[in-house]
């Protein structure tokens, strides 16, 4: 499973707050109710905040295995 609580601490550490994105910067109220709710993301939007946040990948997501990926 994708987890966003990468993103949640990043954007926490740098003052950055959900408005400040969704006005300053246009990322769309939708995006991050998906994140919040653990839904996918295309890479586009995945590399859009990246490009936002000047962050890396591992800034914003990370994966967890879940019980069915145990084998």
């Amino acid at each position: 499973m994708i987890d966003y609580t990468p993103f949640w601490n990043t954007i926490k550490e740098r003052g950055i707050s959900t408005y400040a994105l969704i006005q300053k910067e246009n990322v769309n109220n939708g995006t991050l109710y998906r994140m919040r709710k653990q839904k996918p993301l295309s890479t586009t939007t995945l590399d859009d905040l990246c490009r936002i946040l000047h962050c890396r990948i591992e800034d914003i997501v990370r994966y967890v295995p879940d019980k069915n990926d145990e084998g």
